[in-house]
């Protein structure tokens, strides 16, 4: 089935067309991104699609069936909304059952423990809401909207909009989003300000839905993972590359050395048709005038020119025998949910030079607060930092700040060098290195109040670049680059002589740059790990399931099916037994979900053996529809018990 049909669109840019009769189309469950260079019009076109700007000609057409859900670079919000109020905005009738019956929940969990009793208006209104869900089978939804919430962080939904951090916003913008009742899913760079750990958990759940998404991302791994077509927006057109973001690298390979082998071939025919030229034939004949023709055009053609990428190493400063020394570090945030608990505890850590060490943990886990440390942004509760007297740092902050917004983008970076020294004695003018990283043309002499957030921040790595640092601290520098440009600063980093240390939720930028890894724990200790990110992603899901093995073993309710056991623990002379945690209770909701859970338990157990043998029927159509719905229905009754155990050891 047909979602999306885009037919001859064109959007003007400040100077120039950003692109040109772009036509398209998506189907039910495609996964395609969009790729480009920056200001090539990516989340121009998204905008476009999404109707939150119009086309300067030609249409956008979506299914009125599907429905659409855009998540924006930067989300618009009414400040003084919630979480809850944002993330439950649609008029999907769906969503509005589900937000009616926690609403009923609250309240009449508010009024048990104020008076002990609940009115009867409630309840009855609670009974309805319950016979909606149960027509519309809307608990497994429910239950997957707070898995997303869950996952993203969201638990306290009585924050107002304008409370939250940037980052914040970002995940509330996501969430709404995901738990859209709609088809079509426009996401750009959808695993901004995520963690690596979501950013997985994202790729999981967008590969797997029968969604259509079209998105705008510079993840490698995530395109790699999630998508099946790349549409690629270059010289104002749009083509399409079927296939993952690995498929569409060897394509683009295979079309740089074909079209290079034809401007070869061009070039030949046009050196012996270049000397015909200058002899002046004479072009009255008609075949005469043809052939001058058709060398004007080939003359004139727009020429292929390869992509080669811009790759530079810089002379670099010179680090001496003693870098950067860390002794007994610690800190500790009064304001920190559980202040018992230190951000950082007891790290200590010596550099040695050329190390290049990506930092791993979950959002709010200390690694920006351990990059201000050693930077002495912030100082820490204990512990010393000895810095060499050669040692350079140059650190770039997720949120630079400016001084002066009113000088031009040149001054800027002049500020720092005029030019850069390569290691090959030439050097670079600050123009052209700038326009390296997309700073082309008008731009350069724009003062910085005129660029957005994300230019700014590209503005000042650039700048920290040419001050020539030999100790380089990175804090998420990904962000606000689309891919070409970050393979331009990989090489960089790949040949920088000096100390680097990054942190970053692009795990193929971490795995290029980064053969060490410091691990943020939950207890305030930082770890080391010799290997990739992605190889410790793999290490830590092995462990995981090893547990989850473990406590399956260990535990005699594995399955909700399993007899009582009386099986106790026994107790080794001298042990004594430790008091239990206490649990928990389950909230009125809880005990609702708890009861619906085990009725729809029920109901897909019966189900399940109908489909088997409707499996087994000689027709193909039957025996395939059931195979659908049985594979979908057993995935179901699997996160179901899952969910009742969880609930069970509660109750």
């Amino acid at each position: 089935m047909n979602i999306l049909s885009v037919k001859d669109v064109s959007r003007i840019g400040r100077e120039e067309p950003l692109f040109t009769n772009i036509t398209f189309g998506l189907n039910s469950g495609d996964k395609a991104a969009l790729i480009g260079r920056n200001g090539t019009g990516k989340s121009t076109l998204l905008s476009v699609i999404a109707g939150v700007l119009q086309p300067d000609n030609g249409e956008v057409t979506i299914n009125k069936s599907a429905g659409v859900s855009y998540l924006a670079q930067n989300p618009q919000f009414l400040p003084e909304d919630t979480i809850k109020d944002h993330i439950f905005k649609s008029s999907s009738p769906k969503l509005n059952i589900i937000r009616s019956y926690e609403d009923l929940c609250i309240q009449i969990e508010k009024e048990t423990e104020q008076n002990g009793e609940v009115k009867q208006t409630l309840k009855k209104q609670l009974e309805e809401t319950q016979e909606k869900m149960d027509k519309q089978n809307l608990w497994e939804y429910e239950s997957q909207i707070q898995n997303i919430l869950g996952v993203l962080g969201l638990h306290n939904m009585k924050y107002k909009m304008k409370e939250l951090s940037g980052g914040m916003i970002k995940k509330v913008a996501l969430a709404q989003v995901l738990v859209e009742d709609t088809n079509l899913l426009l996401l750009d760079e959808p695993t901004n300000h995520l963690d690596i750990t979501t950013i997985k958990w994202l790729e999981d759940y967008l590969r797997n839905t029968n969604r259509t998404v079209l998105m705008v991302t510079h993840d490698r791994y995530f395109l790699d993972a999630v998508c099946n077509n790349i549409y690629e927006l270059f010289r104002n057109k749009l083509k399409l590359y079927t296939g993952n973001y690995s498929t569409y690298l060897e394509k683009k390979q295979t079309e740089a050395e074909i079209e290079a082998n034809t401007e070869r071939r061009i070039e030949s025919v046009l050196r012996f048709e270049r000397d015909w030229l200058l002899r002046g034939p004479c072009a009255r004949g008609t075949k005469a005038k043809a052939r001058i023709q058709h060398d004007m055009a080939l003359i004139n053609r727009e020429k292929f020119s390869e992509d080669k990428g811009f790759t530079f190493e810089v002379q670099g400063r010179r680090l001496g025998g003693k870098i950067l020394e860390l002794h007994g570090i610690s800190k500790k945030f009064s304001k920190s949910f559980d202040s018992s608990t230190p951000v950082i505890k007891n790290f200590s850590y010596t550099f040695n030079k050329g190390e290049k060490i990506g930092i791993f943990g979950n959002n709010g886990s200390g690694k920006s607060t351990l990059l201000n440390i050693i930077t002495e942004s912030i100082l820490p509760d204990t512990g010393t930092i000895v810095k060499g007297e050669n040692t350079f740092i140059a650190y770039y902050q997720q949120n630079p700040v400016f001084k002066d917004l009113s000088i031009t983008v040149l001054e800027y970076v002049k500020e720092a060098s005029e030019v850069m020294k390569l290691n090959d004695s030439t050097t670079l003018s600050a123009s052209l290195f700038l326009e390296q990283f997309g700073f082309t043309g008008k731009i350069q002499h724009s003062m910085l109040s005129t660029l957005s957030g994300g230019e700014r921040k590209r503005l000042f790595l650039v700048r920290l670049l040419l001050s020539n640092p030999n100790f380089l601290i990175l804090d998420e520098p990904t962000n606000d680059f689309d891919i070409f440009t970050m393979n331009i600063l990989e090489k960089f980093l790949l040949g920088f002589k000096g100390c680097l240390l990054v942190v970053s939720h692009d795990r193929y930028f971490m795995d290029k740059i980064c053969d060490t890894l410091f691990i943020m724990e939950n207890d305030g200790s930082i770890s080391g790990y010799v290997g990739k990110c992605s190889e410790y992603i793999q290490y830590r899901e092995m462990l995981e399931k090893e547990n989850k093995l473990k406590e399956g073993e260990a535990s005699p309710s594995a399955s909700i099916r399993s007899e009582s056991s009386s099986f106790t623990p026994t107790l080794s002379a001298g042990d004594s037994p430790a008091t239990p945690p206490q649990k928990k209770k389950l909230s009125y909701k809880e005990k609702c979900e708890f009861e619906q859970l085990e009725k729809r338990i029920a109901e897909l157990e019966e189900k399940l053996p109908e489909l088997e043998s409707l499996m087994a029927s000689s027709d193909y159509a039957t025996s395939q529809k059931a195979g659908s719905e049985y594979a979908k229905f057993q995935k179901e009754l699997n996160s179901s018990y899952e969910r009742w155990e969880e609930l069970a050891e509660r109750a």
